[in-house]
């Protein structure tokens, strides 16, 4: 006989919350998705051109939502090959691994997601070059859609 998992049961295995990191040099946008892994919604986008490299406040948003996975937008070429933006990626994700030890990271394709968002804010009547900051976290968001894909 089979036994019935729980609500509790199921937070303990499942992966998610998890929150999506957009990494570029100037800003970084932040998704998350909800406990059960149904949405992914916007969070906010860390502005890096303060000098700051924004590992204290992803630091600070994962430990507010409880996150129990990392999720990094890679740069990957469309040959499936990684450049140089990639190797910055890696680079800033070593670093957030090392701040949040406790937690899974993983690397999912980026590819086309800046342009998805602004796409789709597009669609929703806003003027995607005057919504950067938008832009980067519904980036995020396309990048947690997409790790939602895979895991599914």
């Amino acid at each position: 006989m089979s036994k019935k998992l729980s609500v509790e049961d199921f937070q303990e295995v499942s992966p998610h919350p998890a929150l999506g990191v957009d990494y570029g040099a100037s800003r970084i946008g932040i998704a998350a998705t909800d406990d059960f892994g149904i949405m992914a919604h916007p969070v906010e986008t860390i502005d890096l051109t303060d000098g700051s490299d924004g590992l204290v406040r992803i630091s600070e948003i994962a430990a507010l939502r409880k996150v129990k996975t990392l999720v990094v937008g890679l740069p990957i070429r469309l040959d499936g090959s990684e450049g140089d933006s990639a190797k910055k990626v890696r680079d800033y994700a070593a670093k957030l691994a090392g701040m949040l030890p406790h937690l899974p990271l993983v690397f999912v394709d980026e590819g086309y997601s800046t342009m998805d968002a602004s796409e789709k804010l597009r669609e929703a009547g806003k003027n995607a070059r005057k919504q950067k900051a938008l832009i980067d976290q519904a980036a995020a968001v396309e990048i947690l859609n997409r790790w939602m894909e895979e895991i599914s």
